[in-house]
């Protein structure tokens, strides 16, 4: 009963937090350009920090339908592990990532510090993807394991599409260039894309 009711704890917060945190997520970023705390760095930390925060925000409103419908508390333990570690790996980005400014802005950095520095940002990214690989291998329940592969499937397609005619409009001169890391914001858009489908076809958000 203790760890259904925790668990509740951590997943019963609803939308309105969650989408509170991704507003002071906008807010804190804004403040940090304003101030040139953050000058110069990639525009997709105004992404991906969103994204990686209404991820629980959809898990939340999911869970309260589950509960709603005689869903168990153990069931959204893989969502809780999830959770977690999205929050660990959105905090390491935005610190190595402003590690990683201040650093390049004072100039005289030996490459081999600039290398390590810019490798840090990118590697916080992929443990957010490796996240999400992990909810689709721990998650025990079949239909929320389908609804992740599918909405991952769709915001894999959409972001290879994106890039691949994005890439050919930019061989013929007719956009600008884009740096490689927006794909990978193209990929956390599509899984809003991929949770608009699962409603549409299912009823549900999924799982994340």
């Amino acid at each position: 009963m203790t760890g259904g009711t925790a668990s509740a704890g951590v997943l019963g917060r609803g939308p309105l937090f969650w989408g509170g945190l991704m507003l002071a997520s906008y807010l804190v970023v804004a403040a940090l350009g304003t101030t040139g705390a953050v000058e110069g760095a990639p525009l997709y930390i105004l992404v991906i920090l969103p994204f990686a925060l209404v991820l629980p925000m959809i898990t939340a409103a999911n869970r309260r339908s589950d509960a709603r419908s005689g869903g168990c508390g153990a069931k959204g333990e893989a969502q809780r592990r999830y959770m977690k570690r999205v929050a660990v790996f959105t905090f390491l980005y935005l610190v190595v990532l402003g590690i990683m400014t201040f650093a390049v802005k004072q100039g005289d950095v030996h490459p081999v510090l600039r290398t390590f520095l810019a490798l840090l940002p990118g590697l916080a990214v992929v443990g957010i993807f490796w996240s999400v690989g992990r909810l689709i291998v721990e998650e025990q329940d079949e239909f929320l394991r389908m609804l992740v592969i599918r909405q991952s499937l769709i915001a894999t397609g959409f972001a290879m599409c994106a890039a691949s005619v994005w890439g050919f409009l930019e061989s013929a001169d007719v956009v600008q260039h884009l740096d490689a890391y927006y794909w990978a914001v193209a990929w956390f858009f599509g899984l809003g894309i991929g949770a608009v489908a699962n409603r549409l076809r299912y009823g549900t958000w999924g799982a994340i």
